[in-house]
């Protein structure tokens, strides 16, 4: 049995067909998502959308970073609508690098609580990029 997952941006459809399980990561934690699983409504939050396809049971996952948004399960249809996201494949690992070095030094020199908030947010969208290619939290 699998799930059809769509993740959508306002610019475009990220993601369109069956998959067997998702981790989603939402402003409450990572909830995973089998078949049947029970009928929710959450917000989504900056991070990874882990996916593993049906042909790809035992080869892992691929990942995606999410930009903020929300999702909506049930049916055995999961729908993620979300201000941005990019799969890991298609991310350049030195691009996202080089971003979080320059959201990094952003924060060091950010003044007042306007500019903080925005650069720690620039950071976390950095962050999840560099994840989202190599695995690994940074």
């Amino acid at each position: 049995m699998t799930l059809n997952l769509c993740v959508l941006t306002p610019n475009r459809i990220i993601w369109d067909s069956e998959v067997a399980e998702i981790i989603l990561v939402t402003n409450s934690g990572q909830i995973g998502v089998l078949p049947n699983h029970a009928p929710i409504a959450t917000a989504v939050d900056i991070g990874i959308l882990r996916i593993r396809c049906p042909a790809n049971d035992n080869d892992g996952w691929l990942t995606m970073a999410l930009m903020g948004g929300f999702a909506r399960i049930g049916n055995n249809e999961v729908t993620i609508l979300v201000n941005d996201a990019e799969k890991a494949s298609d991310i350049d690992p030195q691009e996202a690098q080089q971003t979080l070095e320059i959201a990094e030094a952003n924060l060091s020199k950010a003044q007042g609580k306007r500019q903080t908030i925005e650069a720690n947010l620039a950071l976390r969208r950095a962050r999840t990029l560099v994840e989202a290619v190599s695995g690994v939290p940074s």
